[in-house]
């Protein structure tokens, strides 16, 4: 096999906005060529709400990215959450001329196309349009019916729909960062793509994709996806629940987060205290990592609340026999897997998108990356199968760097101190790390 295309995936999340460079190497591997990230300003909950903020922060990851590289990137394919995404359920109907020919794929593309033009709720639009299954003259559960013979074509096809301003936002920011959007995919079907096997996706399983704004569901059972859901809560509302119940600054509280952080308070003893550096020579204030799992859990709990309701809605509770795979950036969070099967009562793992990447991609294979490398996956396959040139090409010279998009006022403050100290020894152990921050008017 030889190498393919090489294609980009931009990933505007919430908290990063990631874009990836990858190609299919000769043995079938998704060899990664570059990575950039950059912070995200403009975006909250998967919905762009600052145009020139984006913009920057995009110009910033994709210049990284292609510094990283060496590809003069042209051509992105661009993956679409937030709360405003919605999923229905449609059959299709086509009654064929000539039972004498075959079922080709032109009557496949004619039935998906006549999908698209469905009339939605006003200020809505077609995302994606699905296959589930085909029936012909009545005949159900045909996965593939090109070939077949027919008058009656139906399918059951799973519709994703958005709202027009929201797309058409993402569309304006890329654009003027002076992207070509190629394609436009549901974030948590990237996700997918990156995170589960065929064989999962066979027995039943429900991807969660915990993001800093949004938490991505997607069900699927016998190779088929069967439901789709965007909760419009994430990290960054645990950032936030954090910060106040604690009374500190966000950067601390981030920094508590992932330092810190358990989904299980059951899990961390009493006497484990975290002592947080004051603001402008104001006393250090001691907290107690037990308080704060509990401040973690009760808001990732009502996350897995709305998760475990999607999967009793969907229809297929007692058919995922793969149970839950969880991946995104709230995946790092300890004891993740233990808390959902608790709530849930389904086998939990972790997603990592690395079962399909060549080797020497390991700063990708966090479970952060999942998006960004679902992306290359879709955008290669869509390549391959349309057959199509792509103009992301090879560069002579690195790309101008794009400034930084953070003003001086929003720059991280200067590092201090932090320490921890256990009752059992009696005062403080040595200090350890210079994690949190402190500044004076924050």
């Amino acid at each position: 096999m030889a190498k393919s295309e090489i294609v980009v995936g931009l990933d505007i999340g919430t908290t990063k906005i990631a874009a990836i460079v990858g190609r299919r190497n000769e043995f079938g591997k998704i060899e990664i060529l570059g990575m950039g990230r950059a912070d995200s300003v403009g975006v909250a909950r998967g919905v762009v709400l600052n145009i020139d903020q984006t913009v920057q922060s995009i110009k910033a990851a994709v210049a990284e990215a292609a510094g990283k590289s060496g590809v003069n990137i042209k051509v992105v394919n661009v993956g679409i959450a937030g709360q405003h995404i919605k999923s229905h359920q449609h059959r299709g109907i086509k009654t064929r001329a000539n039972v004498e020919t075959e079922i080709s794929q032109n009557d496949v593309d004619a039935l998906i196309d006549d999908m698209f033009k469905l009339v939605m709720l006003p200020g809505e639009e077609i995302i994606h349009v699905l296959p589930q299954e085909y029936i012909i003259d009545n005949e159900q559960g045909i996965k593939n019916p090109i070939g077949m013979a027919g008058i009656r074509l139906e399918a059951n096809f799973h519709i994703i729909t958005g709202q027009i301003a929201a797309i058409k936002n993402i569309y304006k920011c890329v654009e003027k960062a002076g992207l070509q959007v190629v394609d436009l995919t549901l974030e948590p079907l990237a996700s997918a793509d990156a995170v589960l096997s065929e064989e999962e996706k066979e027995a039943g399983v429900v991807l969660v994709d915990i993001g800093g704004g949004t938490t991505d569901v997607a069900i699927f059972q016998d190779g088929i996806i069967r439901h789709t859901a965007v909760i419009p809560f994430g990290g960054n509302v645990i950032t936030e629940d954090i910060k106040e119940g604690c009374s500190i600054i966000k950067n601390q509280a981030e920094l508590l987060k992932i330092k810190f952080g358990s989904a299980l308070a059951s899990e961390n003893q009493e006497n484990e205290i975290v002592s947080i550096p004051g603001l402008r020579g104001r006393p250090h204030k001691e907290i107690s990592i037990k308080n704060l799992s509990h401040i973690i859990q009760a808001r990732m709990d009502e996350i897995i609340e709305h998760v475990y309701y999607e999967i009793k809605n969907s229809g297929f509770e007692k058919k995922l026999i793969a149970g839950i795979v969880v991946t995104g950036g709230g995946a790092q969070l300890k004891h993740i897997t233990q808390s959902v099967e608790y709530i849930t009562g389904m086998d939990t793992r972790i997603g990592y998108p690395n079962e399909h990447l060549a080797k020497g991609a390991e700063e990708v294979t966090s479970p952060m990356y999942a998006t960004s490398v679902g992306l290359v996956m879709k955008e290669l396959e869509r390549v391959e199968k349309l057959n199509l040139p792509v103009s992301n090409t090879a560069a002579e010279q690195t790309p101008v760097e794009v400034e930084a998009s953070v003003s001086e006022e929003e720059e991280t403050p200067a590092v201090s101190e932090i320490a921890t100290h256990s009752e059992k020894k009696g005062g403080l152990m040595e200090r350890f790390s210079k994690w949190f921050t402190e500044d004076a008017d924050k």
